[in-house]
């Protein structure tokens, strides 16, 4: 309706230059974690960033592409890297070389700790929210939620589990270093999106989900 005003509307445009995305206060280096694998992320070292996408790629790629079963790539994979090493030693020995340094530790412990901790707290915290929705506390998420799933079961009707983890993996190395750096963009483009959906939501609430009738409150008897 013309000339009709709904709540916390001067609200929105008040706060439209100051939000941001998903209402968060804190860089987008601390939301990843702030240590090693934000770093990853955001590409601010570029050397494992580079190395570790291009793994992922060859690893899809053998096994998408090439249909490469799994144990016998780890078979011809672990028989290359000990004849490598053993081919290395032996040259250095002849050639009286540096002998190749194996570190004793391969896989450092604390990064795995730092990737299951923020995996659990952003599980945790997404879980959470979406009991909090179905329980009716933000009607608004209910929706989104039941349509982004909806979406994703037929995306998933479509693609191969291992091209969704190749995708979802895309995604997590390539979106939070291009909203870092175009972060006031997508924050004015995102609140405007975010006050337009609100805006059509109380509309909706008004019109239609306040005129429907509810019956009285009875008062239990305690016996």
């Amino acid at each position: 309706m013309p000339g009709l005003v709904y709540s916390s509307d001067s609200d929105d445009i008040y706060g439209a230059s100051h939000s941001r995305l998903f209402a968060r206060e804190r860089p987008i280096h601390q939301v990843l974690g702030g240590g090693k694998v934000a770093d990853v992320l955001l590409w601010r070292n570029r050397n494992v960033s580079a190395a570790l996408l291009g793994v992922m790629t060859v690893i899809w790629f053998l096994f998408e592409v090439v249909e490469y079963n799994f144990f016998t790539l780890l078979c011809h994979a672990s028989i290359t890297t000990m004849l490598v090493i053993f081919i290395w030693r032996i040259i250095t020995e002849i050639f009286k070389l540096t002998p190749p340094r194996i570190p004793k530790v391969i896989l450092d412990e604390s990064t795995f700790r730092n990737v299951a901790s923020m995996v659990h707290k952003k599980l945790n915290r997404f879980l959470s929210k979406l009991i909090d929705s179905a329980c009716g506390k933000d009607l608004p998420f209910f929706i989104l939620a039941i349509f982004s799933l909806y979406i994703l079961s037929v995306i998933g009707t479509y693609f191969s589990f291992l091209n969704l983890l190749y995708l979802g993996f895309l995604c997590l190395e390539t979106l939070p270093v291009l909203y870092e750096k175009f972060e006031e963009d997508v924050d004015h483009l995102a609140g405007k999106v975010t006050r337009e959906l609100k805006r059509s939501y109380r509309k909706f609430e008004a019109q239609f989900l306040n005129k429907i009738p509810r019956g009285p409150v009875k008062d239990k008897k305690i016996r």
